[in-house]
Formats: structure tokens, C-alpha cells, sequence
């Protein structure tokens, strides 16, 4: 019984919920990023040089005589740089947030009850003097 007791509280904590988040967010933007790669950059930029080397896709970049599909892994490379980049502006825009917060002078805390008695009672010495 205490394993699942330690079980649960470990799966409950706020950073594995926080990093089960991440992983499916992950894998949604990887299918994007994917998806933007093949479905647009390679047409739209690469298709002149695929049609110069008669061929559909990049996954049909080949070296002859091997099952080496380096088109594959230029597709791969570029979505890399592509979520990689995106993460970096991602990671960016929270420093520059947590900077913000940093930057922000705190209010100075008010009196105690001691300090306001205390200040009361000086005012009263001072005007008796």
C-alpha cells in the first residue's frame, strides 16, 4: 500500500504533469513542424531541384546502389532547425519576462505593530519636549 501511496504522489506532483504536458505539446508541434517541411518548404523551395533530378519527393533522394536516403535526413535537419528555432524564441520571451518581474523594485514592507507603537511614542517624547 505505501508504494502506491509514494506512486500517486509522485505522478501528481506539478512537474511530471508539467513535463506530460510538454511531451504531448511536443509531439503535436513536431507533426506540425513536419507537416511544414514537407508540405510546403520542400514544394515551394526545393521542388526546382527535385525536378531537375527527376524525382517527387525528397524522400526519394538516394544514393545510388544503397538504401541511404540522405533526402530523409535534410528533411529531418530542417524541421530541427525549424523546432529549434521555435524554442528559442519560446525560451527568449520567458527571460525576458522572468527579467521583467526581477526588475520590478518589491514594496517596501509596511511597519510592524512594535515600529508603529514605537514611532507614536517618539512623536509624543518630541512633542512633550
Amino acid at each position: 500500500m505505501g508504494m502506491l501511496k509514494e506512486f500517486k504522489e509522485f505522478a501528481m506532483r506539478g512537474n511530471v504533469i508539467d513535463l506530460a504536458v510538454g511531451v504531448v505539446i511536443g509531439g503535436a508541434f513536431g507533426k506540425i513542424v513536419t507537416s511544414l517541411v514537407d508540405d510546403v518548404i520542400t514544394p515551394a523551395i526545393l521542388t526546382p531541384a527535385l525536378n531537375a533530378a527527376n524525382l517527387d519527393n525528397l524522400s526519394q533522394l538516394v544514393i545510388p546502389g544503397t538504401a541511404i536516403k540522405y533526402g530523409n535526413f535534410i528533411s529531418n535537419v530542417i524541421s530541427f532547425m525549424i523546432i529549434a528555432f521555435a524554442l528559442f524564441l519560446i525560451i527568449k520571451g520567458i527571460n525576458q519576462l522572468q527579467k521583467k518581474k526581477a526588475a520590478e523594485p518589491a514594496a517596501p514592507p509596511a511597519p510592524t505593530k512594535e515600529e508603529v507603537l514605537l514611532t507614536e511614542i517618539r512623536d509624543l517624547l518630541k512633542e512633550k519636549n
